[in-house]
């Protein structure tokens, strides 16, 4: 039985690392290409019309949700909101099964 605790605790750490990893890249890719349309931008038209800028807004209010979602802050839900649903959920199904029986 520990032995399943320690494989189930690897497996969610492996999995935080990856969503940590994805925000990385996430965030050095809005880096990298924002810095080529800029340069691109004022190459064109010495940034007399901005437009890289409204690309930088959308794409960084993704990056702002997707960091947020990594963290795992919420206001509304607030902390381990969605564990105790689950265990909400798993106690009902439980009580209903043995109502059943």
């Amino acid at each position: 039985m520990e032995n399943y605790s320690e494989e189930k605790k690897y497996k969610r750490a492996k999995e935080r690392v990856e969503e940590i990893k994805g925000a990385y890249y996430h965030l050095f890719s809005y880096i990298g290409v924002l810095t080529f349309l800029a340069i691109l931008n004022y190459t064109i038209d010495k940034w007399e019309n901005p437009w890289f800028l409204w690309v930088a807004f959308g794409w960084g209010i993704g990056l702002i949700i997707h960091l947020l979602v990594v963290i795992n802050w919420s206001p509304f839900l607030g902390k381990n909101w969605e564990e105790r649903k689950i265990q909400q959920f798993m106690k009902e199904d439980y009580e209903s099964e043995r109502k059943f029986k």
